[in-house]
This record gives structure tokens, C-alpha cells and sequence, in this order.
């Protein structure tokens, strides 16, 4: 079989200059991402309050709404990377997969700035098309810069993650000052255009970094020649103007409807990637089992971390002391924290696993401990709301730290994903088990939509609703995390030594 998939497994990996201890192209990839995410996450703070301010004339009823629309944007955007994966593996390649997804996302940000609720649900699911072609292939060229045994590989995924999160710290910094100071805004009417518009800009950066630094990567993430001419460029770019309006329907239609969409979809991929693992033999095969049950705890993780862009948003807004030194902090600027405690601790985090030697977690176990962390994070929560209540207020260092701890959770799960996923996989579906690495996220995060909405209730959010739905987070993850911790032992044996 001829594909790019193929082709990439097959080809010796090219002698790289080394830069820091790494090849060269990670830190063009690096950066790429990094513009790629500033986008990303520059309208991520945004969405739901621009959703009830723009729809809901700022309403609390628009907030169950928002939040499920919220919940769906993501789920689709995640659940895409599993065409996207494809697409780079069989059609396209890696490399021009990322060049058209650029290319059409940035289409996407520039149209949800159009103050219109139709043409803004058009732009969130251009975004979305052109996000599956690009997020989970720049993961997998990661992993391809190193041989499977190179133990350089996990540090490479730490340090890109990295990137991820120097974008996603300094967007909703300069976003959010924007919205509140420019063009108008102020910090009770934020003008929301700005933000699209600067997180359009950015992505056209990212696409431009990539054009120019694809020399880097001699020919890795190539198809074949004669393999992935032009007119296959053009023909997925019809079927990702095809898609939009599918993509479109599946926003409108009612989450729990496109939960159980979703739920087919992964069923399909787990299918499908069995199918793969019984051919190549019983190590393939129970590595990709292994790789399917983490996938699973995975979903449990982000229904609960992503309240950072949904209900945490309607908290900060409404039920956190934002009042510091005189000045009020910007709802958007805790997006940041959750960035800068991943740069400060991802360091800390590496060192602790490579210090701890051969007491070293198991890839299942810390994923455990990452459910495990999250749910200390609902803890905290639960305390605040039960008791430093103060004119309906509770202290600003709580949901700080909330997002703090998370980010601690995070560490022990995410990196470690992307490169669990690229060590399991079925050798010809590298991109495609990337894409439901995304897809179980995205399952997640439809999921967290429908949580959050149940957070705000049907006027808007209090502290006893708030309350209610943390503690039953609370519950979920840490009965998850302890789950996952004692299974882990059969999960590593099925791994077959992959650590």
C-alpha cells in the first residue's frame, strides 16, 4: 500500500542538526504550534461571554446555552483531528495536511468577528475543519523527528508542550487587554472583535512560520513523490467546504443528540484501530487495547477540565473577588494561569519522574494521578463556596489556584498522552489514533459543555448551583483516578514494556 503513513514509518530518519539537545525542526514546529495555539486560545477566554452578551443581550439564561455551544465547538474541533489524521496518512501527507488546515482556520477567525449568531456558527465550524487538519498532524511530525526508541522522545513532547503553552498563556493576556481598552472596550463591555481578529492575525503567522520552516524537515511528512499532487490538495479542500455545513448542523443540534454522534465515532476508530492490531500480531493488538482504555479515563479528565473555558468563566465573572491593588483582574487573564503553571512546573514535573528512577509512575498511573489532581482542584472549590463566601464572593486565590492544580493534573496526563499515543499505535495509523487521542478529548468536552450548563442552571449561575455541580465533579474524579490507579498493573502489561 502506497501512503503517507507507510512512507514515514518505512524511511530512515534523516540526520538532524542538533539544537539544545534536539533536532533542529522540533523548535520550527515548536514555534508553529505556539502561533497556532496563541490563536486557539486567544478566543477560547472569549466565546461563551461574547455569546451572551452578542445572543442573550447578558442574560443569564444564555449562559446553559453558551456553555453547551461551548462544549460542542470543542468537541468538533477535537473530534475532527480523526479526519485530519487520516487525511495526512492516506491522501495528503503531514506536511501539507497543516499548510490547508492553517489556511482554513484562519478563515474561521476572521468570520466569527462578523456580529452575526449564523455567520458566527459558520466560522466556529470552519475553524473546526481546518483545525482537524492541523492539530493532530503537527503532534505526529513530533514524534516522527525521533526513532521509537530514542529516549530523548518524551523530553521532545514536554518541550512542545511547552510551545503549546507559551501561546495559550500570552493570548488571553494581550486578548483580553485588548478587548477592554481598544477599539471602545471597556473592562463592563469588552469588544469581542478584537479578540477574533487578533487570534486571525496570529494563525496567519503560524501558517507563514511553517511555509518557510518545512525545508527543515527534509522531506519527513512528505508524501511520496507523485503520491500527493496539487489536485488532491484541492479535492480535501472541497470536502472541507463540503464538511462546513455539516460541521455547522452538528453545533445547532442538541448536545446530548451529538454525544451519542460522537460516542459512534469512537466506537468506529476503536474498531477500526483493533482491526489494524489483530493484523499485525498479539503485541499490536494489546497495545492498542491498552492505548483504547486509556483513551477512555482520558474523556473523564476533560469534562472536567475544561470548565476552564465554559462555567470557571461565569464564576470568575460572577462569583470570584476579582478587586486587586485597586484594580479589577480580567476574567480572561486566569486562562493564563493555567499556561505559566505549566512552564513553571513542566520542568519540575520531568525532573521529579526521572529523579524518582525505578519507583518511576507507569504511563497508566500517572495518568491516574492527573484525575486525581483534577479532582483536588474540585475540592478546593467545594471549600471556597461552602465556607469564604463574603458578599457572595469568594477569595481570588481559590480559583487561582484551582487552575494551579489542574495544570499539575494536566502535566501528569497530557505529554505523556501524545507520546503514549505515536509508542502504541498500530504502526499505519499513527495520524489516525493521533486523531482519537483528540477524539476522546473532544468526547470530554461536549461532555463538560452539558456539565456546565447544568453548573449555571436556567438563570445563570449562584453560588449554591456552583456548589452542587463541583461537588459532583469532585466524586466523579477521584472514583476515575483511584480506578485507573489500581488497574494500571494489567494496563502496563499490555503495554509490553512501552514506558
Amino acid at each position: 500500500m502506497s501512503s503517507a503513513a507507510t512512507s514515514g514509518a518505512s524511511a530512515p530518519i534523516p540526520e538532524f542538526r542538533q539544537v539544545l539537545g534536539h533536532p533542529k525542526p522540533l523548535w520550527m514546529l515548536f514555534m508553529t504550534e505556539f502561533w497556532e495555539r496563541f490563536a486557539f486560545y486567544g478566543i477560547r477566554w472569549a466565546l461563551v461571554l461574547y455569546i451572551v452578551q452578542q445572543f442573550y443581550d447578558g442574560s443569564g439564561t444564555g449562559e446553559a446555552p453558551a456553555n453547551r455551544v461551548y462544549g460542542a465547538y470543542l468537541a468538533l474541533v477535537y473530534a475532527a483531528a480523526i479526519f485530519g489524521g487520516y487525511v495526512a496518512d492516506k491522501i495528503l501527507g503531514y506536511q501539507r495536511s497543516i499548510l490547508l488546515g492553517a489556511v482554513i482556520m484562519a478563515t474561521g477567525l476572521f468570520m466569527i468577528a462578523w456580529p452575526d449568531e449564523t455567520v458566527f456558527k459558520v466560522g466556529l465550524a470552519t475553524v473546526i475543519a481546518g483545525n482537524g487538519l492541523f492539530k493532530p498532524n503537527i503532534s505526529t511530525m513530533v514524534g516522527k523527528l525521533y526513532a521509537p526508541t530514542d529516549e530523548r522522545r518524551d523530553s521532545g513532547f514536554t518541550l512542545f508542550y511547552m510551545g503549546i503553552n507559551l501561546g495559550a498563556m500570552f493570548a488571553p493576556l494581550l486578548t483580553g487587554w485588548m478587548a477592554e481598552h481598544m477599539f471602545g472596550g471597556t473592562p463592563d463591555l469588552p469588544t469581542y472583535k478584537v479578540v477574533f481578529m487578533t487570534a486571525g492575525v496570529g494563525m496567519l503567522i503560524s501558517l507563514v512560520w511553517f511555509w518557510f520552516g518545512r525545508r527543515q524537515l527534509e522531506g519527513i511528512g512528505r508524501p511520496p513523490e507523485g503520491d500527493g499532487g496539487k489536485h488532491k490538495v484541492l479535492y480535501v479542500l472541497l470536502a472541507a467546504i463540503v464538511a462546513i455545513p455539516a460541521i455547522y448542523f452538528l453545533l445547532a443540534i442538541d448536545a446530548g443528540t451529538l454525544q451519542w454522534v460522537l460516542s459512534a465515532m469512537f466506537l468506529a476508530l476503536c474498531g477500526l484501530i483493533l482491526y489494524e492490531g489483530f493484523r499485525d500480531g498479539p503485541v499490536a493488538r494489546d497495545r492498542a487495547i491498552a492505548m483504547l482504555i486509556i483513551f477512555t479515563f482520558n474523556v473523564l479528565f476533560w469534562c472536567f477540565f475544561e470548565q476552564a473555558g465554559s462555567s470557571f468563566n461565569f464564576l470568575a465573572e460572577k462569583i470570584v473577588n476579582r478587586e486587586m491593588f485597586g484594580t479589577v483582574f480580567p476574567v480572561g487573564w486566569f486562562q493564563s494561569v493555567n499556561s505559566l503553571a505549566i512552564i513553571v512546573f513542566a520542568p519540575i514535573v520531568a525532573w521529579t519522574w526521572i529523579k524518582m528512577g525505578r519507583y518511576n509512575p507507569s504511563i497508566p498511573r500517572k495518568f491516574g494521578l492527573g484525575i486525581i489532581f483534577n479532582g483536588l482542584a474540585f475540592l478546593l472549590l467545594m471549600a471556597a463556596l461552602s465556607g469564604m463566601v463574603v458578599a457572595g464572593k469568594i477569595p481570588f486565590w481559590t480559583l487561582f489556584m484551582v487552575y494551579v492544580i489542574q495544570s499539575i493534573g494536566e502535566l501528569c496526563l497530557s505529554p505523556i498522552g501524545l507520546s503514549m499515543t505515536t509508542k502504541l499505535a498500530p504502526t499505519k495509523l499513527v495520524g489516525f489514533a493521533m486523531g482519537g487521542w483528540f477524539l476522546s478529548t473532544g468526547i470530554g468536552n461536549n461532555l463538560s459543555g452539558i456539565f456546565a450548563s447544568h453548573v449555571s442552571g436556567a438563570e445563570g449561575m449562584s453560588v449554591e448551583s456552583a456548589y452542587t455541580g463541583y461537588t459532583m465533579g469532585f466524586w466523579y474524579l477521584i472514583i476515575g483516578g483511584v480506578a485507573l490507579f489500581l488497574i494500571a498493573p494489567l494496563i502496563q502489561k499490555l503495554m509490553h514494556g512501552v514506558k
